[in-house]
């Protein structure tokens, strides 16, 4: 799967997006998200609530997409593909709070000011990840999201 990467870039350079999930009678449901684009393996991470309707879609059908813009909003990328769930986070210490974690780092380049109560509440919150594989895009992108590589 080639994608292309312009529109990639475009993704990558934004940590804020739509998911859009499919709800029960074919329409689609969209939701603001906060995520990160893991560029080597073309997966979007996004932490979510389990009992939100995004996941129940989700656990139905797992096909998702992420649209995301260019910050004046001309310049757009979709990312296509299915999604896969993590368990719900069950202990402080478990590898779904250590990958919320590493998303945490990842949107926000920094460290949480106290991640003792960060991974409580993510137990607390009975979070989750949704991993979207990308298997195709889309989108208009202008010169500044073009690839340097």
């Amino acid at each position: 799967m080639t994608l292309n990467p312009n529109l990639v870039a475009l993704a990558s350079a934004r940590n804020i997006g739509a998911l859009a999930t499919i709800k029960r009678d074919g329409r689609p449901r969209l939701s603001t998200v906060n995520f990160t684009l893991d560029l080597a393996t073309t997966t979007a991470r996004i932490s979510v609530l389990d009992g939100r309707a995004k996941v129940h879609n989700l656990r139905r059908d797992p096909r998702a997409s992420i649209f995301v813009t260019s910050p004046d909003g001309w310049a757009y990328a979709v990312l296509e593909g299915t999604v896969e769930l993590s368990p719900v986070a069950m202990a402080s210490d478990d590898q779904t709070v250590e990958e919320l974690v590493e998303i945490f780092r990842f949107i926000r380049g920094e460290d949480h000011p106290n991640w003792d109560e960060y991974r409580e509440a993510m137990v607390a919150d009975r979070r989750l990840v949704a991993r979207l594989r990308v298997e195709h895009a889309y989108g208009l992108t202008r010169p500044q999201y073009a690839s340097t590589t």
